[in-house]
């Protein structure tokens, strides 16, 4: 049995900002269930301390970081038999909402010091110096929050291979030279080929420069990330490492998310009763206030930002609306994309319904109801929409980057036969509208369309063969780790 130690700065249903959470609470459980010994590390926010004394939890041990006194606490992630370790600091980490940014949208001042103290404590327990019985064999890190973790264990004797995951390389956790200096770390470690970046410490250059592997989200993005289109200033050395790269797709909750037994419906369905879809649809469209009727129904969830292609949806949907479809938006973002959308939603009450915000059973109700889902983001290194949207037989239309790229196979690229949705190539708004365009279109031909939605139905979502290439990872690497000593 494996034992490994996975780092995170978010899990689902503790703390959730985006993906990473998702992927943080799936990942683990799977790997457990292939007989992994896995041991998520998360930081001691309120929320989750207050849950973990609810939960009857007690503190494991005490240590002295610097002038910060720090408790652990074992817990189990909620739902599962996955243990969680708490980092309790209620000087650095007892913030209210958000756990990067303030109430103002601006992010908190001292994130350097309270993520250095998070790898700090994550190198401890790997190396055993954190007073606890257990030890891993594999610390596996994910994002810039984790990104000083390999860097400490690197000059640690006997210290346990470390895989790095990027879930988004836009989000690097870049700070000035001064606050490197503050933290303390040795100066040899001011250098292009090791944390400096164009004058900044990049916490995420740590991971990239000390990590035994590098592993993304999709093959797709692995490609990508090489790139000056997507590699923001670090694709040289990603190629420099790219013998040590791979991508491997996420995967989903298949049982939160099922069609066929999805709590939040108030109807279910599966691939040989797609009939039953429409009365989903219905029950949407009269939630959210949406004339009755056929009219194909688009949705969108997600965050209302650049990256995700909010302008081109807002370019295409006046054009849209006149042809009679209805839209389901739900997400919350930029003033510059949700002031405008309101404005249409004010316009075309019967026809766009935008909730500002995140609404669980919401986003599975536009998920199960929508005929077509959107997602035209200039980026996305692996996306989990898509595959919601597949498995619920609600044909995407994307922006054939990173993950979406990856899960989405188009008519004119496979043949109607494998196709499963459709994606564009061109980034820019009429490519997107001519791609949706496309679709419905394809709409109005009901034995392709149903052909369509049975073929996401049928594909494989599921952890289990991601966990599987992440185990096999786990054991090249440890082989590997034998050979060396």
């Amino acid at each position: 049995m494996t034992r490994v130690l996975f780092v995170t700065s978010e899990v689902y249903p503790v703390i959730k900002t985006g993906g990473l959470a998702d992927v943080s609470a799936s990942l683990p459980e799977a790997l457990c269930r292939q007989c992994h010994d896995v041991h998520i590390l998360l930081p001691g926010y309120p929320a989750a301390m207050k849950a973990a004394r609810a939960s009857g939890s007690r503190r494991q041990a005490r240590l002295m970081i610097g002038q910060y006194s720090v408790a652990l606490w074992r817990t189990r992630l909620p739902g599962t038999s996955v243990t969680l370790w708490l980092v309790d600091c209620p000087g650095v980490f007892d913030r209210p909402g958000n756990p990067y940014q303030n109430e103002e949208g601006e992010d908190w001042w001292d994130n350097a010091h309270r993520y250095q103290l998070f790898c700090r404590v994550a190198a401890m327990m790997a190396t055993g110096q954190a007073g606890l019985r257990w030890t891993p064999d594999i610390v596996h890190c994910n994002d810039w929050q984790s990104g000083l973790v390999p860097v400490f264990l690197e000059s640690a004797p006997n210290g346990p291979p470390v895989v790095f995951t990027i879930h988004n390389l836009a989000y690097q956790g870049l700070f000035s030279h001064d606050t490197f200096r503050a933290l303390g770390l040795p100066d040899s470690l001011w250098r292009f080929d090791r944390l400096e970046f164009h004058g900044q410490l990049s916490f995420i250059k740590g991971g990239l420069v000390y990590a035994d592997r590098i592993t993304t989200v999709s093959p797709g993005y692995a490609a990508e990330i090489q790139t000056p289109g997507f590699g923001y200033g670090l694709e040289g050395l990603l190629q420099h490492r790219s013998e040590h790269l791979s991508g491997i797709l996420n995967g989903i909750d298949t049982k939160l998310w099922n069609p066929s037994t999805d709590q939040y419906l108030d109807c279910h369905y599966d691939a040989d009763t797609l009939v039953s879809k429409q009365e989903c649809k219905a029950a949407l469209q009269k939630q959210l206030g949406l004339d009755p009727g056929d009219a194909p129904l688009l949705g969108s969830i997600g965050r209302l930002v650049e990256q995700k292609g909010i302008d081109w949806l807002l370019d295409a949907l006046p054009p849209l609306l006149q042809l009679g479809c209805q839209f389901a938006i739900l997400g919350s973002g930029e003033i510059r994309y949700t002031e405008p959308l309101r404005v249409l939603a004010k316009q075309h009450p019967g026809q766009l319904s935008l909730t500002i915000g995140y609404d669980e059973p919401l986003a599975h109700k536009i998920t199960a109801g929508s005929d077509l889902f959107l997602m035209p983001s200039r980026f996305e290194p692996c996306g989990l929409n898509q595959m919601y949207s597949l498995r619920y037989g609600t044909v995407p239309v994307v922006h054939g980057v990173g993950g979406l790229g990856d899960a989405v196979l188009d008519p004119d690229q496979v043949g109607p036969n494998k196709a499963n949705g459709f994606s564009f190539n061109e980034p820019t708004a009429a490519a997107f509208r001519t791609s949706v365009e496309r679709a419905l279109e394809y709409r109005q031909q009901r034995k392709r369309w149903h052909q369509l939605q049975r073929n996401g139905m049928a594909g494989e979502y599921s952890w289990k063969e991601r966990a599987r290439e992440y185990s096999k990872l786990y054991q090249t690497l440890l082989a590997e780790r034998c050979q060396t000593r």
